[in-house]
């Protein structure tokens, strides 16, 4: 996915999604390539992380099984 970024303020980029530039969201300035500025076009790239996926699920469902033994 391709964005440019609208504008930055308060340490938050405004980015618009190519090729439209018809929706928008923000992002905090950290989280972009060094030198990036009002008018960079980004491309952002997606990656599943199914192992991180799975051991936020076992955390969350090992915190309900001791939220459901101290109501017993």
């Amino acid at each position: 996915m391709k964005v440019t970024v609208d504008k930055i303020e308060n340490g938050k980029a405004r980015l618009l999604i190519r090729p439209q530039e018809k929706e928008d969201f923000l992002l905090p300035v950290e989280e972009l390539p060094a030198k990036t500025a009002e008018g960079s076009i980004l491309e952002i790239n997606f990656e599943l992380k199914e192992a991180e996926k799975k051991a936020a699920e076992k955390r969350v469902s090992s915190l309900f099984d001791k939220l459901k033994n101290k109501k017993s």
